[in-house]
């Protein structure tokens, strides 16, 4: 899904740290537990997402859980550059054993973290401690990840809503954090700034689950001066969609 970076910023402008909500004239609203499950389908009452601080050096831990390990990883560095993912684990040999195997899911998963669910700012490289989280399959399987997910997105929003309250511009870089959720949640709640119905694919149903998959195949809106647009919607925004 592209993302509507206009949007994003006009939202972000109007969360406030203090209290995790966003500011509009009918009040205070923010994205929900609720909500993150009926959009992504990601659990939100299992195991805490908590990392231990491992003993071993990580050039170890990723060889040990990848099977190979890159050549900038030295000394204390803690993370790996995505497109390395890419490249290494890009094609599973034929009758690859069931350690390789692993070792590619993990590689999957691991790009999927620091490229969707918990990427930095950058979006171009993943820390190593989310690897610690999929060593074991079924450990992984009963953690809250959309817990984690909200929280990560929280905290990410804080940071550029404070960038933009001490700078007084717009954001500075590109947030942090699953900002798809984000958008999801905005075309939902704010349905006049949602793409038309008629854009989504025919085949999925509105009651769709998780409900964020009708919107999988939308293209953002466009406008000349989109920001412009999206304050002035947010200024004289009246009507909320309770439910979703």
């Amino acid at each position: 899904m592209s993302s509507d970076a206009s949007l994003i910023t006009a939202l972000v402008e109007r969360w406030r740290p203090e209290t995790s909500t966003f500011h509009i004239p009918l009040g205070e609203i923010t994205i929900t537990l609720d909500d993150v499950v009926t959009l992504s389908g990601l659990a939100i009452d299992d195991d805490a997402v908590v990392v231990d601080i491992p003993d071993e050096e990580w050039s170890a831990i990723c060889l040990r859980l990848l099977g190979r390990v890159p050549a900038d990883i030295v000394g204390g560095v803690a993370v790996v550059r995505i497109v390395w993912l890419m490249v290494e684990f890009n094609h599973l040999p034929r009758n690859a054993s069931q350690e390789v195997i692993e070792q590619f899911a993990r590689a999957y998963a691991l790009s999927l973290m620091g490229g969707v669910l918990f990427p930095d700012r950058s979006g171009a490289t993943v820390h190593l401690q989310y690897l610690l989280l999929i060593e074991d399959w079924q450990r992984a399987e009963r953690f809250a990840w959309g817990a984690a997910v909200l929280s990560y997105l929280y905290r990410e929003m804080g940071r550029s809503a404070l960038h933009i309250t001490h700078s007084g511009t717009s954001l500075g870089g590109d947030l942090g954090g699953w900002v798809a959720l984000l958008q999801l949640w905005a075309w939902e709640r704010f349905s006049h700034l949602a793409p038309r119905h008629s854009e989504m694919r025919a085949q999925i149903s509105e009651d769709a689950s998780p409900r964020g998959l009708r919107w999988l195949p939308v293209n953002s809106r466009q406008y000349g001066d989109q920001l412009f647009q999206y304050k002035l919607w947010f200024d004289a925004m009246d009507i909320v969609v309770v439910s979703i």
